[in-house]
Formats: structure tokens, C-alpha cells, sequence
């Protein structure tokens, strides 16, 4: 029986799987249910207080879970991954631990006096979430525990779960009964890693930071070191690398290179390193697979990743993410198809789209057919050599790139051989997955909430209170520029002003006094730079709503004094706005939404994958 306490759940529905996600954390309340199209997510906890009016879930969420595994008090918003992905967790019963014997924590005698333990601490961080549903405040802090380990520099290496919308961060090392301050230099979301730092020379007396090693072989040991549930001491568990392949990051909602292994990773491992039989570190812990149908499967976030982050934040002074390519493609396994597309060998990926934003954007062209990158020849299924006698993913080659880097690609075109050189740079979402640390961006006119529609903000308010067309737009809808949002009215605080307007909510705005709206800083500069008498929201399905301005600007400041609200518009909405400038799109400004999903998690089809 595997230990099991889960609190709280974040959920959509799916006609065919089911995932769950854990953090590593320790909970004590539930968060609201959380929806999204395609897949079925539970987020469960691991409360140091159990909650004793908890019921369970229903015996479908037990089919498939993928967690990260950081001791957490709380529940948060899950990330989107494959349904066919979960994690290894822990449920309640009774308020009782009953330990799975085929995932106990053990502590090897060999190991105990080995340096490279004395490098691995113990995380303790509090948090306090953004509330998107009321973005002028924050929700109820909560604390949660992890592991981490020293780096050269005095940093130290952990999670970004770890340390996500954190207000305070300790650590603390091993046989040490004093915890440290700790600050976070950098967090990157989509590689889930995050750096550390320790003022206090103490804290870095008399210990080795650890060495990383290179990426390790199938059926190399592996030793994963951390302080995860079951005690507060360190522990050790040990197994061998089962495979290494893209894997999905459940909390980057993201695609790299992971380490998958058949060590026991338990809630609390989050941030911890494995080490490899010379004491190298290979790795750093992060999530877990957890199904009926499996067990013992783990996963290790590889030293290649974790050197793309470190490098990137000492080339730039802040992480500044993994690049894309943006384009959509197809598989070429049929052989008709390459008939078709006029190719004489079995190799190349057929372009589907474009994203605007891309660079990509400007040299390929739907249709054309991806043979290489930087000469690597592209497969058929879309992936290329790796190591001996091995494939992988062929996005595995974007990744290993660094934003505003240059790839040559070789295309075919209507038969035709060319090369061509792209930019490569983070991916734009019209709709992020993560909202950047600080407060989420608002506007309140006469008690009219504006928003810039976000995951987090559909995760908090559910899917069905969103609505099936903002949904749409969400999973289908490409940013036509960088800087492009869809902005809604999120709820209307009544009094006298709005009245008529009260009921109105998760709307999309798309105009104001004719000019359509590119994004909530451009909403907010058009309502300031206004000299008409009357303001004109114009929202989605041609509904309407008008303000007189001059009433809106003698109300402000009694409406938000009695809404206990300190300012009307978030502090980002204070600088000046400059103006974005459009790049040509094949998907027109006035188009509800686009036909193709804007992510792996949304593609139905195995033969299509976004690069």
C-alpha cells in the first residue's frame, strides 16, 4: 500500500485519461478545482496538518498521477502534461503513514560519512501566492519543505516548485540545528530550477560543493539524497537509470532532456541531487511517475539542462529561458505523403504552422519539409542521432541552443533543396502558463476588473465559470505580436455607477471607443489619454458597456475605499506605455480562434508535435 495523504485537487475532464500532480509539499487546506480541456489533473499534498473533514477523490483520480516532489502545506494550481505521465505520491488514511515496502527511504551505512552528503540541505520556504481572481491582493501564506545542495560560487541548487512566490527561504544543513536565510537569485519555471544564495560564512564552513558529472548510460547506479516525508533526518535511496529521453517537466509545462530512474522519490526529494557511483552529481530530483500499472519510476532533472540554466543566468544576469523554434509538424511516416511532398529519402518533418512571433516565421513557409538542423538530418518521426545506437526527440537540438542563437536548417520546398538560417527565442503566449513572480496585471474602472486572461487565472476560477469561448481562445490562439494579451473583465464591483453591469463576467474586451485592444497596459493608456464624455467597452458577442467619465473619475476613490482596494491599477500599469508593433498573421485579428492547438498538451494526434 503506498502512503497516501492528498488534499485538494485541481481538475479538468478527459474523455479517455486521467493524471494527478503532486508537488512535494505539505498542505493544510484545500485549493479550489481547476480545470483544463484534454486532461484530467489532481493536484494532492501532503498536509502536516491532515484535514479531518477530507473525503477522498473519486477511485478514477487513482488510475494515474505525476507529481513533483517537494513537502508542500498547501495546495497549488497543477500544470498541464501528457495524461499519460503521474506521479509517485502519498494519500491519507485515517491520518495515518502506512510506508509502501517497495518505496522505503533507507539510508546506506556506506554513504554515511560520505562529504558529498554534507553538501545537501534541507529547504524551508514560505509562500504567498498571487490571487488572480482578486489580483490586488495575495491568498494565505503557507510553508513547505524541500532539499537543495551546494554549487560552486557559495550558491546553492533546488527546485523552482521549491521556492515558487516565495516571501521567505531557509535552509538548513545536515547535523546543523541552525537555519540560514537563504535569497533566490534566479527562478526558471520551465526547466524547474532555481539559485540560491547564502550571505552567512558559516553556513559554507568546512564543506565541498558537489561535482557534476556527465549524463549518465542505461542501467548506471544512481543516488538520490534528500529530506523527503518520513522524518527529518537526510536520506538516501538508491536505484539504476532506467532511460534518458525528452521528457514532459509538470511544472514548466514544458518538454526537456530528463533522466528517468527506479529510485524511490518521495514528496520532499524536490531539489535534491543524484549522484552517480563516482559521487557526481548527475542530476537534481524533481518528479515522480505514480500508476497502477507502474511503479518505481522517478525522474532527474540531467546536468545538461542544469548547465543551459547556470550558463544562461552568468551570460545574462537572470534566467532567460529555454528557445523554439515555432513551428507545428507532422510525422513522415506515410510513405504516400512523402510521395506527395516530393522527397527522395525516408527523412524530414512537414511543417503545419508558423507562429507569428517566430523567426521562423520569416523562412519557412507551411508546407515545406525539414530535413536538418545545424546538418543533423532529421528522421522521419521526427527525431535524430543521440549517443550510440539511440534516438531522440529532434526539439532535443533547439533546446541545447541559448536565446537569439542562429540554427541552420535544410529545407525542402516543392522539391527543392535550400538552407536557411533562423533566430531562435522563447516561445510567445498569448495565454501564459506561468505568470512572472509580482503581482498579476489589473485595472478597475467604475468597479469594472480588468485582467489579462492567464492559466493560473482559468485554474482559479475553473473552466466552466470561463467559458467554452475563452477557453478556445486560450488553447487555440496564437499571439500575433509579442506583447499581446487577451484582456476580460473578471467580475464587476457593484455600486451606482455600473448598475446593469453587475452580473457580468469572464468576458473578453475587445474594444474601447472603437480602437481594439492589443493588451491591459494599451487598455489602460487609451481610458487615460480619453477626452470623449463617455467610455465604450466593447466585449465579445457584440455586448457593450458605457461609463460617463467624468462620474468614473469622481467615484474612483470612494468605490476602492469601499472595496478595501489601495490602488486601481497594479504598479506595472504606472510606466508609460509604448506601442507594440503587428507583424502579418494568417490568422485574422477579428478570428475568435486559430485551428491549431498552441501546445503538445492540446494535440490529439501522435504524428503532430510542436518544435
Amino acid at each position: 500500500m503506498v502512503v497516501a495523504l492528498s488534499t485538494c485537487c485541481s481538475m479538468f475532464s478527459v474523455t479517455t485519461s486521467f493524471v494527478k500532480f503532486q508537488y512535494s509539499h505539505r498542505h493544510t487546506h484545500n485549493h479550489s478545482a481547476t480545470h483544463r480541456p484534454f486532461i484530467s489533473i489532481r493536484c494532492s499534498r501532503t498536509p502536516s496538518n491532515p484535514d479531518p473533514n477530507f473525503k477522498g477523490q473519486d477511485d478514477a483520480w487513482k488510475k494515474n498521477q505525476l507529481e513533483l516532489s517537494s513537502k508542500d502545506e498547501r495546495p497549488t494550481g497543477g500544470n498541464v502534461v501528457p495524461a499519460f505521465y503521474k506521479s509517485s505520491g502519498i494519500s491519507k488514511k485515517n491520518k495515518e503513514f502506512v510506508v509502501d515496502s517497495k518505496d522505503q527511504q533507507v539510508e546506506s551505512s556506506n554513504l554515511q560519512d560520505s562529504d558529498f552528503l554534507n553538501a545537501v540541505v534541507k529547504v524551508y520556504c514560505t509562500h504567498t501566492a498571487p490571487d488572480y481572481s482578486l489580483p490586488w491582493q495575495k491568498q494565505r501564506q503557507f510553508t513547505s519543505t524541500g532539499s537543495a545542495f551546494m554549487i560552486g560560487g557559495r550558491k546553492l541548487l533546488t527546485n523552482a516548485h521549491c521556492v515558487e512566490h516565495d516571501t521567505q527561504v531557509k535552509v538548513k544543513r545536515r547535523g546543523d540545528d541552525s537555519k540560514y536565510v537563504a535569497k533566490v537569485l534566479a527562478r526558471a519555471v520551465g526547466c524547474d530550477l532555481a539559485l540560491l544564495s547564502v550571505e552567512s560564512d558559516e553556513f559554507w564552513r568546512d564543506v565541498e560543493p558537489l561535482r557534476f558529472g556527465h549524463l549518465p548510460h542505461l542501467q548506471e547506479s544512481v543516488t538520490v539524497v534528500g529530506y523527503p516525508l518520513g522524518g527529518d533526518t537526510i536520506s538516501v535511496t538508491k536505484g539504476v537509470v532506467s532511460r534518458v529521453e525528452v521528457t514532459s517537466y509538470a511544472h514548466g509545462s514544458s518538454e526537456l532532456l530528463g533522466i528517468q530512474i527506479d529510485a524511490a522519490i518521495n514528496p520532499g526529494n524536490s531539489g535534491g541531487p543524484a549522484f552517480n557511483g563516482k559521487g557526481e552529481c548527475i542530476g537534481v530530483a524533481f518528479q515522480v511517475y505514480r500508476s497502477e500499472d507502474a511503479e518505481n519510476i522517478g525522474y532527474v532533472i540531467p546536468t545538461t539542462v542544469v548547465s543551459h540554466f547556470l550558463t544562461d543566468y552568468e551570460n545574462n544576469g537572470k534566467y532567460t529561458g529555454f528557445p523554439c523554434l515555432g513551428v507545428l509538424i507532422q510525422k513522415l511516416e506515410n510513405p504516400a505523403l512523402r510521395a506527395c511532398l516530393k522527397l527522395q529519402s525516408n527523412e524530414g518533418v512537414f511543417v503545419r504552422r508558423v507562429e507569428p512571433t517566430s523567426d521562423a516565421n520569416n523562412v519557412l513557409k507551411e508546407g515545406d519539409v525539414i530535413v536538418s538542423f545545424d546538418d543533423i538530418r532529421v528522421g522521419c518521426e521526427g527525431t535524430v542521432p543521440f549517443r550510440s545506437n539511440e534516438r531522440i526527440a529532434f526539439h532535443y537540438l533547439i533546446s541545447q541552443k541559448f536565446a537569439g542563437d542562429t540554427a541552420e536548417l535544410g529545407i525542402v520546398r516543392a522539391g527543392k533543396s535550400i538552407k536557411a538560417k533562423v533566430i531562435l527565442n522563447p516561445r510567445v503566449h498569448l495565454v501564459p502558463f506561468h505568470i512572472d513572480e509580482g503581482q498579476p496585471s489589473y485595472l478597475i474602472i467604475a468597479g469594472l476588473v480588468f485582467t489579462p486572461l492567464s492559466e493560473p487565472l482559468i485554474e482559479e476560477e475553473r473552466e466552466d465559470c470561463i467559458g467554452l469561448k475563452l477557453l478556445a481562445k486560450a488553447r487555440y490562439s496564437f499571439a500575433r505580436f509579442k506583447g499581446e494579451q487577451i484582456v476580460i473583465l473578471s467580475q464587476v464591483l457593484a455600486n451606482e455607477l455600473n448598475i446593469g453591469y453587475e452580473d457580468m463576467n469572464n468576458q473578453q474586451v475587445i474594444k474601447f471607443n472603437g480602437v481594439p485592444i492589443k493588451n491591459i497596459h494599451h487598455l489602460a493608456h487609451l481610458i487615460d489619454s480619453c477626452k470623449d464624455k463617455y467610455l465604450c467597452f466593447e466585449f465579445e458577442d457584440s455586448y457593450a458597456a458605457v461609463l460617463e467619465r467624468e462620474a468614473v473619475i469622481a467615484a474612483s476613490s470612494s468605490l476602492l475605499r469601499d472595496y478595501g482596494i489601495q490602488s486601481e491599477r497594479s504598479s506595472d500599469l504606472l510606466k508609460p506605455y509604448v506601442d507594440l508593433p503587428e507583424v502579418e498573421s494568417d490568422q485574422p485579428a477579428d478570428q475568435d480562434f486559430g485551428d491549431s492547438p498552441v501546445s503538445n498538451f492540446e494535440v490529439g494526434h501522435d504524428g503532430l508535435f510542436w518544435a
